[in-house]
């Protein structure tokens, strides 16, 4: 993109290293924006909501989580060590780094996820509180927990009473600790005390993360006595993941959001 500087970006959590880009205009005093992508995915896969957050001003931040991809993962870890709860960890590790940058500011920090980036950030946002100033979800998967209680997660099937130490999700290798870290969690009560604006944004045709459960998000969000806006914005036809047509309605509200809030 045109004065858009792209550059790699490296940090660590646990003595595992974290590895992104970072994508940013000219200037500094830049607000900071971080995007997680979503379950078996990469930081491809949101690298162009990173690209668009820097046309808009942002130091634009997107990375894999350490074990959280099937293939072209940067990042350390396996895959079988990974779940929510880790992902929170990296994503606040990434958070401290963009923070020490001489470039950015510090007290001006969006959280973008998508799917089950868009559950982590939920969460990372309720235990960082002020310290976010914008959350953005498209599609977000809080029926993560749920699922781990039905014993079906995606191609997973297993015994939520009697856990196995590995889980086959299809060409991913689950550890028992991504059921286990949800299995008893109640995600809405988990969201709650974020203090920030919030956008969601969600497909009508969702076949993965049925539209109910970003209804209860919004639900959750506006039942807390906090002076924010929380912004609910589906999208006709709109799938897990959307086309590109879709990701056009999507980024024209991230960008209504944003300028709302500036």
């Amino acid at each position: 993109m045109k004065n858009i500087n792209k550059t790699k970006f490296s940090c660590q959590r646990d003595g595992l290293t974290i590895r992104g880009y970072e994508y940013r205009p000219q200037g500094g005093n830049l607000p900071i924006a971080i995007v997680s992508h979503g379950f078996m995915a990469n930081q491809m896969t949101v690298k162009h909501y990173a690209q668009f957050l820097a046309g808009m001003g942002y130091a634009a931040f997107c990375f894999d989580f350490n074990g959280g991809s099937i293939m072209m993962g940067k990042s350390d870890g396996k895959t079988s060590d990974m779940s929510v709860i880790t992902e929170v960890s990296d994503l606040c590790a990434v958070i401290e780094y963009t923070k020490r940058l001489e470039h950015t500011d510090s007290s001006n920090i969006l959280l973008m996820g998508c799917s089950q980036g868009g559950f982590v950030s939920a969460l990372t946002a309720a235990k960082l509180k002020d310290q976010i100033d914008k959350l953005v979800l498209f599609y977000p998967a809080l029926c993560i927990p749920d699922d781990a209680r039905s014993g079906k997660m995606m191609w997973a099937k297993f015994d939520p009473q009697n856990i196995p130490e590995i889980v086959k999700c299809g060409p991913m290798k689950l550890g028992r600790c991504y059921i286990a870290d949800v299995v008893h969690m109640n995600p809405f009560d988990e969201i709650k005390g974020y203090e920030g604006d919030v956008l969601i944004v969600h497909g009508t045709a969702d076949k993965i993360v049925n539209i109910s459960y970003a209804e209860q998000t919004v639900a959750t969000y506006k039942s807390e006595p906090y002076e924010r806006s929380v912004t609910y914005r589906t999208i006709e036809g709109g799938k897990h993941m959307f086309s590109k047509n879709h990701d056009k309605i999507a980024l024209k509200y991230l960008t209504e959001f944003v300028n709302a809030q500036w």
